[in-house]
């Protein structure tokens, strides 16, 4: 699943970004909403991506995956997107 995640997300062997201890150089603050757009998250801290991964969304390479907002997302899955959005902003500071 790792390989997937940062073939996802074009991260190379190497970079400044650590998956595997779950490290990151910056990530840019923000506060989630169930209206706030996957692709504005992603873009914000990749890392987020696992918290997806957790709720069956493995399409988030996909564009209109990352077109679509938390509350889109997690009805699609059949998931809850209050306790999505509680992990992301917790995962932000939050």
């Amino acid at each position: 699943m790792l390989e997937i995640f940062k073939e996802l997300f074009g991260i190379k062997n190497g970079q400044d970004t650590d998956i595997e201890n779950n490290t990151e150089k910056e990530i840019t603050p923000m506060i989630v909403t169930k209206q706030t757009n996957i692709g504005t998250i992603l873009d914000a801290d990749p890392m987020t991506g696992k918290y997806f991964l957790e709720i069956g969304m493995h399409c988030l390479g996909c564009p209109s995956a990352r077109g679509e907002n938390i509350e889109q997302a997690c009805y699609a899955h059949g998931t809850n997107a209050d306790e999505l959005v509680a992990k992301l902003n917790a995962h932000f500071g939050n």
